[in-house]
Parts: C-alpha cells; sequence; structure tokens
C-alpha cells in the first residue's frame, strides 16, 4: 500500500503525498495536477534524481531544452520546479500536465493573469493565420510548423518587412529593389525582406548617387561635355607612358649622357633581331612612346613606338586638337594644360559613391526618391515590431502544448522512476532492447566513453554487456551497455553478434565488445561449481590428449628419420640396449596398485555407509552433497546480487540519481526476458536428427556390478547377504 505523509507548502496549507515502495526505497506517487502544484514542497532527499543529462536520454529534445533554461545541457530540478511555476501561472488547472494531451481547450488558459492573457492572445493569432479563428482548441500540430504560421501572416513581429507585407505596388517595387541591391533578410516565414537598417541605407545611398550625378553639370567638370568620358579614357590610358617620355627627357636635359642610357641599348635590339615580330609589338611594349632628348616634345605622327603610334595619333585627333589646334608634336607644358582640363572631371569620377544602387539607372533612383517611400516603409517596419508580443507568445504556446504532453512524464522520469520500475513502460534513460544468446536485455543505455562509463558502472555489481551498434553499411554509429539480469554468462563472449531495437523501432547490428562481469542469477550460481569442474576435467583431457598426440607425433617422426638413415646407422655400432629393471618397474606397479587400492577402499567406504541407510536418506544425502558443493557459490552470488544498483550505471552517463536504486532478484529477472514459446503453441518432439540415445540401462549394470564385486571382495557384500 502506498505510504502518506504530510507536507507543508509555502501558503501554509497541507498536501498528503503517497508513495510506492520499488527498488528498495520509496518513490512519490505524482498522479495529480496537486502533487505536481506541491511538488517544491516535497524534500528534495526523497527525489531519485537531480540533475539528468539533455544528450543521451530518450525524450522530446526540444522540450528538454525548454525545460533546460541555462542551456547547460543538464536538467536539474530547480528548472523542473520553474517549468511547473510557470505552467500553474498560464493554467486554469494543473491537472492538464497529467493528462499528458498535445492539444488544450483555450478556455483551459488563464487569462487573469499577464503570462496567461499574452499566451492566449498568441493561440488566437495562430487560429487566425491558420484560417480557424472560431476554435476552441490548439494543438502542437497548430504551432510548430511556425515557418508556415508566419509565412501566411502579413506581421510576425521580427522586423522585417518582405515584399508580399506592402499593400502599395510602388512600395513593393522598393523593397525589391532594396533587396536586389543591399541583399534581404529571411523574416520568420521564411522570406526575404528590408529591416529599419536596410531602408535608412537605400534611401542615403539613392541620394548619395543622384547628388554625384547633379554634380556633373557644375562648371568644368565635364570639359568635353556628353564626349568627356571617352576622350578622358584615351588620355587615362596614354597617361602612364607620357609622363614617362617627358622624366627621360628631363634625365636627359640634366646629364646628356643619361640620354643614351633612357633609350633602349644595342642589346635590347639585338633580341629583338633574332625574332620573328611580324605582328606581335609585345616585345617593345616597355620602351618609350618616342626617343628621348632634350627638351624635345612628343611627336604626334612621326618617330613613335610602333605598339602606341595608334593610340598617339588617335590622343593627338581627339585629345589635344580640340584643346590646343593643330600640332605635330606635343610639349611638356601642352600636356600639363590637357591634364589641367581633365582634373575637375578626374575629381568628379572619384568622389563616386560605393553603392550596388547605380545598377538600377538614373532615371529609376530618381523617381524612387521622388516618390519618397522611406516613411512609409518605416512605418510597415513599426506595425510589424508592434505584434511582436503576441508573436513572442506564440513561441510560449508551443512551449505550453509541449508541456501539457511532455512535462508530467519527465518528471515522473526524475522525481521517481515509474515507468521503470512499474514496468509499464521503459524510463527515459533506456535507450531500447537488445537480442542476443537467446534473451532480450531491457536495460541498456547509450554510451560514449565505454571505459570511462566502466569503471564507474562496475559498481552496480551489474553484468554489462557493451556493443558497437552500427546500420546503413555503417553510416550511423552508436554504443550502448546491456545489463543482463538473468539467465548466465556461459556464451557471452566478446566478438558476439546480435540486433539492438532503439526506441523509434530501427534495428541495429550489434557486437559485443566489452563485458564487465558480475552474478547474474542464483541458477547460474548453483550450477557454477559443476561447470567449473567439467571444464577442468575437460581442459585436463584437452591436454592428456594432446601430450599422447605429441608423444605419438615424435615417435613417428622418430621411426621416419630412422628409416631414412638406416644405411649410415648400420655402419655403426648399434648400441646395446638397457637392462630391464625389474626394481623400477616393480615400484610402478606397487604404486598403481596403492592408487587403485586407495580409491577402492573410498568407494567402497562410501558405497557401505550409503548401503547403511534407510532407502528415504539416499536422496537426502545426494541433495545434501549439492547443497556443500553449490551453497558457497549461491551465497556469494546471493550476496552479490543484492547489491545490484541502477545508479552507478546513470551516474556514468551525467545523470545524478539521489536513491539507493537496487535492481533486485525477482525485478531483475523481469529486465531480462528468455526465449519461450507462445502460449497455446504446439511442440512436436520428434526429432529427425536427434542423436542416437546411449543405453544408459547397460551403464548403470556395468556401475552396479562394479559396486557390487568391490563390496564383495571387501566381504561387506557377504555379510550383509547372510545377515
Amino acid at each position: 500500500m502506498p505510504q502518506a505523509s504530510r507536507t507543508p507548502d509555502v501558503r501554509g496549507a497541507t498536501h498528503r503525498w503517497k508513495f510506492f515502495r520499488a527498488g528498495g526505497f520509496d518513490q512519490a506517487l505524482l498522479e495529480t495536477g496537486a502533487d505536481l502544484a506541491a511538488l517544491e514542497t516535497l524534500d528534495q532527499k526523497l527525489w531519485v534524481a537531480l540533475s539528468c543529462p539533455v544528450p543521451g536520454i530518450e525524450f522530446d529534445r526540444k522540450t528538454l531544452d525548454l525545460v533546460d533554461s541555462d542551456a547547460d545541457g543538464h536538467i536539474r530540478a530547480p528548472e523542473l520546479l520553474a517549468a511547473v511555476k510557470w505552467a500553474r501561472t498560464v493554467l486554469t488547472d494543473l491537472d492538464f500536465l497529467v493528462r499528458r494531451r498535445d492539444r488544450l481547450p483555450l478556455s483551459a488558459i488563464d487569462g487573469g493573469t499577464e503570462e496567461g492573457r499574452a499566451v492566449l492572445a498568441g493561440a488566437k493569432l495562430v487560429l487566425s493565420v491558420l484560417g480557424k479563428p472560431g476554435a476552441e482548441e490548439i494543438s502542437l500540430e497548430d504551432v510548430c510548423d511556425t515557418e508556415r504560421i508566419f509565412s501566411q501572416a502579413r506581421f510576425n513581429g521580427d522586423g522585417i518587412v518582405p515584399a508580399h507585407a506592402a499593400e502599395d505596388p510602388a512600395l513593393r517595387s522598393v523593397i525589391e529593389d532594396a533587396i536586389a541591391c543591399l541583399g534581404g533578410r529571411n523574416d520568420r516565414g521564411g522570406k526575404p525582406g528590408v529591416t529599419e537598417e536596410t531602408i535608412e541605407v537605400f534611401y542615403k545611398e539613392a541620394q548619395a548617387i543622384v547628388d554625384w550625378w547633379d554634380a556633373a553639370g557644375n562648371p568644368g567638370t565635364l570639359p568635353f561635355g556628353e564626349a568627356t568620358a571617352a576622350r578622358h579614357e584615351i588620355h587615362h590610358a596614354l597617361k602612364a607612358k607620357i609622363e614617362d617620355y617627358f622624366q627621360r627627357c628631363r634625365l636627359a636635359a640634366y646629364d646628356s649622357r643619361s640620354a643614351s642610357l633612357t633609350c633602349p641599348s644595342d642589346a635590347d635590339y639585338q633580341k629583338l633581331a633574332a625574332m620573328s615580330l611580324g605582328g606581335d609589338l609585345e616585345p617593345v611594349m616597355s620602351f618609350p612612346l618616342a626617343v628621348p632628348a632634350d627638351g624635345k616634345p612628343l611627336p604626334l605622327s612621326a618617330g613613335l613606338n610602333p605598339a602606341f603610334s595608334g593610340a598617339v595619333r588617335r590622343f593627338g585627333e581627339e585629345v589635344a586638337l580640340p584643346v590646343l589646334g593643330g600640332m605635330d608634336a606635343l610639349t611638356e607644358e601642352a600636356w600639363r594644360t590637357l591634364c589641367g582640363r581633365f582634373a575637375p572631371y578626374e575629381a568628379w569620377i572619384a568622389s563616386k559613391p560605393a553603392t550596388a544602387l547605380e545598377k538600377l539607372g538614373e532615371e529609376r533612383v530618381r523617381r524612387i526618391l521622388a516618390e519618397d517611400g522611406r516613411a512609409a516603409l518605416l512605418d510597415l517596419v513599426a506595425q510589424d515590431k508592434a505584434v511582436e508580443p503576441e508573436v513572442a507568445a506564440i513561441a510560449s504556446v508551443e512551449r505550453l502544448l509541449r508541456y501539457c504532453r511532455d512535462l508530467h512524464l519527465l518528471i515522473n522520469n526524475f522525481v521517481s522512476f515509474r515507468d521503470f520500475y512499474t514496468r509499464k513502460g521503459k524510463g527515459s534513460f533506456q535507450a531500447g532492447t537488445l537480442y542476443l544468446d537467446g534473451r532480450s536485455a531491457d536495460l541498456c543505455v547509450p554510451v560514449t566513453d565505454v571505459n570511462r562509463h566502466a569503471a564507474i558502472a562496475t559498481l552496480s555489481h551489474v553484468c554489462l554487456v557493451y556493443c558497437d551498434c552500427t546500420r546503413r553499411r555503417g553510416e550511423e554509429k552508436a554504443t550502448i551497455a546491456a545489463g543482463f539480469t538473468a539467465g548466465d554468462s556461459d556464451f557471452l563472449t566478446v566478438g558476439r553478434n546480435g540486433v539492438f531495437y532503439d526506441r523509434k523501432g530501427q534495428d541495429w547490428d550489434a557486437t559485443i565488445l566489452r563485458i564487465v562481469d558480475h552474478p547474474i542469477s542464483i541458477r547460474q550460481a548453483f550450477w557454477a561449481p559443476y561447470k567449473q569442474l567439467a571444464r577442468a576435467i575437460g581442459e585436463q583431457m584437452q591436454k592428456i590428449a594432446a601430450a599422447r598426440s605429441k608423444a605419438a607425433e615424435e615417435q613417428r617422426t622418430a621411426r621416419m628419420i630412422a628409416a631414412a638413415g638406416q644405411a649410415t646407422a648400420a655402419k655403426a655400432a648399434a648400441p646395446a640396449p638397457p637392462p630391464f629393471d625389474v626394481a623400477k618397474f616393480a615400484g610402478i606397479f606397487a604404486a598403481i596398485g596403492l592408487a587403485v587400492g586407495a580409491i577402492g577402499a573410498a568407494l567402497v567406504s562410501v558405497v557401505s555407509g550409503i548401503l547403511r541407510l534407510a532407502w528415504w536418506q539416499v536422496p537426502l544425502v545426494f541433495l545434501g552433497i549439492l547443497l556443500v558443493v553449490s551453497s558457497p557459490s549461491v551465497l556469494l552470488a546471493w550476496l552479490k546480487l543484492r547489491k545490484r544498483n541502477l545508479g552507478p550505471i546513470l551516474d556514468a552517463n551525467g545523470w545524478a540519481v539521489n536513491a539507493r536504486a537496487r535492481i533486485n532478484i525477482p525485478f531483475g529477472a523481469s529486465l531480462t526476458a528468455a526465449a519461450k514459446l507462445p502460449e497455446g503453441a504446439e511442440r512436436s518432439l520428434t526429432d529427425p536428427f536427434a542423436e542416437k540415445g546411449r543405453p544408459w540401462i547397460l551403464y548403470l549394470l556395468l556401475l552396479a556390478f562394479a559396486a557390487a564385486l568391490l563390496l564383495w571382495r571387501a566381504g561387506y557384500l557377504s555379510r550383509w547377504l547372510g545377515g
């Protein structure tokens, strides 16, 4: 019967707790919303666990992340209490948590609290967006697909406005242009949009590029009008080579000896002479435009480097001629004049703002500024942000629905291990079921580091089998530790294969890689001495057989060697055989006789003692012998089986188990099931390949005859018959 205790809560009231006994300790029964509401008053020394890891347990990961408020990868008692407290502020009745449903009536949400009103508004918003404004309940499925919800809503509270949110086609086009030029951010619905920052940058850059275009109308900016850009390109292409030419001329004026050095050398021309130039002018690209000399102007038609002659002539016709008039050569002063004419244009080019809006074209950018949709777009952003509280509440709606479905189950796998110990379900730490050696093991936990886990888990005194699990041709891998708590370990060896079924029903190939050996059952302990004796006899017989086989092989080898060397051995004098040692063989036979006599005397004494007993005492003697032989092994196993504890197995995985969660013999037997025929199945005992029967009756008669012979020789049988 469940035990009850009274624990005062913080409001001075009392709650009548119920406990059930399992695993050798008391565990709290959490069956009602009142139990959950009073959970904070339950002494945490009575909790089975105080912490559990988020990864590695079989539970909805998103629910665990919601409970794990500090996102440290562990769920602790205060976080569970905080989850229950939050649910209490939102729900009208905590019994909705105990029902474990993934849907909730809107009437169950408490509109009398600030948090409840926000969640209720979020629930109504979701239903409205999904086209169900009159629905009276909301499901987890409704709120899980947030991308679908937000993609259908005009505003979703993230401050990102996609094009479809603008009802005005002109504003919609501006948003599309802004996204094309500056890039967009995906909103909660997964669609690209613009933010307040994007809008400000877009209009700022639009105004900057327009101002730059307007600056082209300043006096002197375009010295050649519309042809300025093309002529500046010609000027800019030759600017470096022309500057190079006049620099060489200045060097020649400085020192006449440099004139020969600033011109191509004889070696340069010799290289050209050895080449087939054809139409390739690349070899003379590095030569100056013309032969430099002191005060020599740059010729514009004759005496030019053939690689640049065409470009120089075009420069003279399209750039120099309109400014300087007709001339055959360009002085350095005239060159400076031309550069001065282009200076305002180059300054204007250098001031061009770096923006991607230029690709929209001048006409489109000017129209965008003329329409002035900046304020309207910013208003759309403000409208989107205005619904942020309601949208944020959608996450709270999902949180509430997940708590309604999962929180009670999580608490019952934390405060108590109810599902595990009642065997009505699986504990959250159970990864699945391992099928191996004609048994199924339900106590399977995931493992990341086998050595580290085994070092701690061995304190559980449970026989643990560590398996490498793979599926999909090794693409998916996992490691588990399976506890074998019934049967024996005779055929549990490293390398054996089995099949592991995870909680999703997926099958994995499992191979034993390590075994932490502990007693499994009383039955195994009872037969252990006889199995050990049988193994010892078998090993000894194998040794004797191997020794005899080796001796026979050595004899055959010796005979072969002797036969091969018979001709050589005949030439040598054969050694005389050793004399027969009568005393030695007499001693051997005497020793054998003493041994046989001792064994016979022992058998006679045992058999004679048995024959003195009444018939009903004989079975008791054999039973006593069995007990004497098996009792030490059984007692030792019983003591170890009483120490089996679930705690170290979970502690090795990062749990903080707060109780001595024992696995006694009856409960352990339920965790490992052996193969058995289905109920009502028909069974045929005829085996066409069964081994042939042995004449056991003949063996027993021969044994009885041998015993009678021994008794007769000892005189017991004659006295017994005569008496």
